[in-house]
């Protein structure tokens, strides 16, 4: 049974559907689970990684359904409900389907975004839980990152307070000499704090700290949650967690979280968060949630462990990527995909008119602004010019061999014309369409998506990488941002150029991830250009080096690792029934 949508706020649709949500027994049943294979955690339980993978490792896999999307308008364009829609239609027909989805920050929660359960009718439950820390994965990373940087500023205070008998004697440990200015590490936590962005810490007495500059970032943009995106075990996360660049030291070496001894804590604190967390969608479809969001700054995907299950246990296992196929599916393709050996099957790119009104000249989408009337109205001729934004997405998902289907995510306002435009030209560009109104109608709304999406699944493809791993960084720089963005070339500062000769001419970072950082609100570095740019150059000003995730992120543009929360944010809304307890106002 479909909800009114119209009528009822997602929260509200949340709270309806939970009346009949599987309990972990009706779950374990259902997914042929063994009963030590699912830990008890409310309505919410986690999946035993380490025991699951175990017992089905000799079960060949299911397909493998990646889901992105066009450059999106700040509003988002809905791959989560996109994800959900498509999960729901694929329950409807039959099919034994799961997918994952990445938790939602709480920044974005209590910001203006709100949370990413998708919505109306394609929306994970329960909403509440999901939207609010869920079972602590980003505690736990908190708690785990902080912990090093404790261990590092502790360090710091105590080599300045001690000589090196005494340092020897109290710590048992040698003289790290770590060099304040180059301090690579801050704080994290998971709201969006713009007063934390440039802090200093160590006021007071010599008991209290070193005192030096430092900062603070978003939770998930940590390089843990990178890092739990992209292990494969737990094996892999306690291997990496020792080799954290935290700072150097005064002659120009790294001092990393192994150097401090303070690895194997922060494995204990993040033990947990290998096992996926298990909701469903309104209509009782199974859907993992692991690890966390910010494709512009970090991987941006849902866990390749949940993926590891999830093939495992369905026929069809759903995965998103963050934002849009330049930067979510580019990185699902030639960096997770690359470490897990993982092959999928097709890409849904989520679409909407809306956005393609928006990159066709319609004017400026703004969060919390009413749409101006040519984004409610039919407008045939700002379509037509923004339809160049999907057509390149569709081409950047077959660079990599794999089937694209193009999914119109509709909303009550798109109509007939205009989405015979779309359907048009993204069958012309080489792709599968499919219309669906998930939100609206639920699975039933979906079933020409899933049908679209199986027959794609069946259909061999020619899978490959944009680039081998002996390609030097630059080169690998240039490859991506000409066939994926359509720049002309790149530009480099002579602080980020030198830093990247020094950086391939050093063995050591031969195996590491490429992992491009900025905006997802244009294919170029500057959010303000829409559509399909022309005759521009990707200008790239440092190169971020995460040793735990093994990732080297050229920056372009200026991206934060902390955003700022607005004059209008959602906490406003949220509130709690003092009767019931239940949380209200949530997105």
């Amino acid at each position: 049974m479909a909800y009114d949508a119209t009528k009822m706020k997602d929260w509200q649709i949340s709270e309806a559907a939970e009346a009949n949500m599987p309990t972990p027994d009706e779950w374990r049943e259902k997914l042929g689970l063994e009963k030590d294979e699912l830990i008890p955690f409310g309505r919410t339980p986690r999946l035993d990684f380490i025991k699951i993978i175990e017992r089905l490792k000799d079960k060949p896999d299911g397909k493998y359904i990646e889901v992105t999307a066009i450059t999106p308008t700040p509003l988002g364009e809905g791959k989560s409900t996109t994800s959900m829609g498509l999960l729901e239609g694929m329950g409807k027909r039959g099919l034994n389907v799961g997918g994952c989805l990445r938790q939602p920050s709480g920044g974005p929660t209590m910001n203006i975004k709100g949370t990413a359960a998708g919505g109306g009718n394609a929306l994970l439950i329960p909403m509440t839980e999901f939207s609010m820390g869920l079972t602590g994965d980003i505690n736990d990373i908190m708690n785990a990152h902080n912990l090093a940087m404790v261990a590092l500023t502790s360090r710091m205070q105590h080599e300045r307070n001690y000589n090196d008998e005494q340092l020897q004697r109290l710590t048992r440990m040698p003289r790290l000499n770590i060099d304040p200015t180059r301090v690579e590490m801050g704080w994290i936590m998971d709201f969006c704090a713009q007063s934390l962005r440039d802090i200093t810490i160590g006021h007071g007495g010599r008991m209290d700290g070193f005192l030096m500059q430092s900062k603070f970032g978003i939770a998930v943009s940590s390089e843990l949650m990178a890092m739990l995106s992209i292990v494969r075990d737990l094996a892999d996360l306690r291997e990496r967690m020792d080799n954290i660049t935290l700072a150097f030291d005064k002659s120009g070496k790294e001092v990393t979280t192994g150097d401090l001894e303070v690895g194997g804590a922060m494995t204990a604190w993040m033990r947990n968060t290998i096992n996926p967390t298990l909701l469903c969608t309104v209509e009782y479809q199974p859907c993992m949630v692991h690890a966390g969001p910010f494709a512009n700054i970090a991987v941006g995907q849902s866990s390749i462990i949940a993926d590891r299950i999830g093939l495992k246990m369905f026929d069809y296992h759903v995965t998103e990527s963050g934002f849009a196929a330049d930067i979510g599916f580019e990185k699902f393709w030639n960096v997770k995909c690359r470490l897990s050996g993982l092959k999928p099957h097709v890409s849904v790119l989520t679409s909407t008119i809306r956005a393609m009104k928006m990159h066709g000249g319609g004017p400026k989408v703004v969060a919390g602004i009413p749409l101006p009337e040519e984004y409610t109205k039919e407008n045939l001729g700002l379509l037509e010019k923004g339809l160049a934004n999907m057509v390149h997405h569709i081409g950047v998902i077959r660079e990599s061999g794999i089937n694209p289907v193009v999914c119109v995510n509709c909303f009550h306002t798109d109509t007939k014309d205009e989405i015979a435009m779309v359907r048009k030209a993204a069958e012309e560009a080489g792709a599968r369409c499919a219309v669906s109104t998930h939100w609206a109608d639920g699975g039933d709304g979906a079933l020409e998506l899933a049908d679209v999406v199986k027959e794609a699944c069946e259909e061999k493809n020619e899978f490959r990488f944009l680039y081998p791993m002996e390609m030097k960084l630059r080169e690998r720089v240039d490859k991506i941002a000409r066939v994926v963005y359509g720049a002309d070339g790149v530009s480099w500062t002579p602080d980020a150029e030198a830093k990247a000769k020094s950086l391939e001419g050093d063995s050591k970072y031969d195996d590491f991830a490429t992992m491009m950082v900025k905006t997802h609100l244009s294919l170029t570095h500057d959010p303000a250009l829409k559509g399909v740019p022309k005759g521009w150059t990707l200008p790239i000003r440092d190169v971020l080096i995460y040793s735990g995730a093994k990732f080297l992120c050229p920056c372009a543009g200026t991206i934060s690792l902390m955003p700022g929360t607005s004059s209008d944010p959602a906490f406003r809304k949220v509130d709690v029934d003092t009767k019931t307890g239940k949380v209200t106002g949530l997105f």
